[in-house]
């Protein structure tokens, strides 16, 4: 416990990580942080690298160079504590369609080592907080994209995670069931939850805590959503994004905001 209330300034630390497949760099040193109950969207357009930088911080693939902390743990030294600190809700769903939607939170509840009447509790109230009790019994083939999203957000949640990793979670959904899913998220710091929420849409980063410009392997700016716009001299973070990521680096290092 003493060691967790140590490292607690930073729920994910990663220091200048980089991968290639063969001679292509898919990720150039990157470096960035999230804190306890802060929202930090990772912003780039596709083929940036976010898919890859989030296959290294789940553990599917090891990084090439560069440390990778969950919570304080080294994903190399400690990757069993680090792991299990993260939740996570991948691009691709991967959840069992045959299954219902209770059956497929306590196999993953077992797989954190978490049974019986704490299982059971926890699931009730990820599935209560989500809309989704009525549906506990239904297989997952029955529901809508939008609540097969939040039964995958329910999942991650049921071990209660200090970090929580999205990624590119609201692909395929409609506008209402996308807007819902990041609010249901958004709400989460509320509870010290440190998110990473990686996107191409602008409009997911307008009420982020931080934005993280990710380009060609490289993050090319960091700030508020304000500050980037500010510093861009344009009128919306669209503007600015665009502006970034069309000539591949920062026009000026003002783009580069602290943290």
């Amino acid at each position: 416990m003493h060691e967790d209330v140590v490292v607690a300034q930073w729920s994910l630390q990663v220091e200048e990580v980089r991968k290639s497949y063969g001679t292509r760099e898919a990720l150039k040193g990157v470096s960035l942080t999230v804190r306890p109950g802060e929202f930090v969207a990772l912003l780039g357009p596709n083929g940036a690298g976010k898919s890859t930088l989030f296959q290294l911080l789940t553990g599917l693939f090891n990084a090439d160079g560069g440390v990778v902390r969950v919570c304080g743990h080294d994903m190399q030294r400690e990757p069993v504590r680090a792991l299990g600190r993260i939740g996570v809700v991948f691009q691709q769903m991967t959840l069992d369609l045959d299954l219902s939607v209770e059956a497929n939170l306590v196999f993953h509840a077992r797989l954190h080592g978490i049974a019986g009447r704490e299982s059971k509790a926890r699931i009730a109230d990820a599935l209560q907080r989500l809309g989704l009790s009525e549906r506990a019994h239904d297989r997952v083939r029955e529901l809508s994209g939008g609540n097969r999203r939040k039964v995958e957000l329910a999942r991650a949640l049921v071990h209660k995670p200090s970090v929580l990793l999205m990624d590119e979670a609201t692909v395929g959904l409609d506008p209402a069931s996308r807007r819902q899913l990041l609010d249901e998220v958004l709400a989460l710091r509320e509870g010290g939850v440190g998110i990473l929420w990686a996107s191409h849409l602008v409009d997911e980063a307008e009420e982020a805590d931080r934005v993280i410009v990710l380009h060609r392997g490289k993050i090319l700016a960091e700030g508020t959503p304000q500050s980037l716009v500010a510093a861009s001299g344009v009128a919306s973070l669209a503007e600015a994004f665009m502006t970034m990521t069309e000539g591949g680096e920062p026009s000026s290092g003002s783009l580069q905001s602290s943290k």
